[in-house]
């Protein structure tokens, strides 16, 4: 997929934005290590880079269960495959045309 900068960006801010809260919601972290974390897990990517939002094939509900029960939190954890309705209702980040790139 080719990335326009500001769609890019707006979706690399939207899995931040889920990311961290998943983090704080599941994983016990504060607001500040949730950030930390949402950026370690989604840092920013130049134009160039080969496989540039290739992260984003799954949302971040998914990457961090990963980090909070580890690769087999589906099959430990089925009740966390798909996302709760807390997660769902998250007031997500809108792009400029009043889009939430989700």
């Amino acid at each position: 997929m080719t990335w326009d900068e500001a769609e890019y960006l707006d979706c690399l801010h939207s899995e931040r934005h889920g990311y961290a809260w998943v983090m704080r919601q599941h994983g016990g972290l504060t607001p500040e290590e949730a950030r930390e974390a949402a950026l370690e897990r989604y840092p920013y990517q130049p134009a160039e880079a080969p496989y540039r939002g290739l992260i984003f094939h799954d949302e971040a509900w998914h990457w961090a269960m990963r980090a909070i029960h580890g690769d087999r939190y589906a099959a430990d954890h089925p009740e966390l495959v798909h996302p709760s309705p807390d997660y769902q209702a998250l007031e997500w980040p809108v792009d400029e045309h009043g889009r939430t790139p989700r």
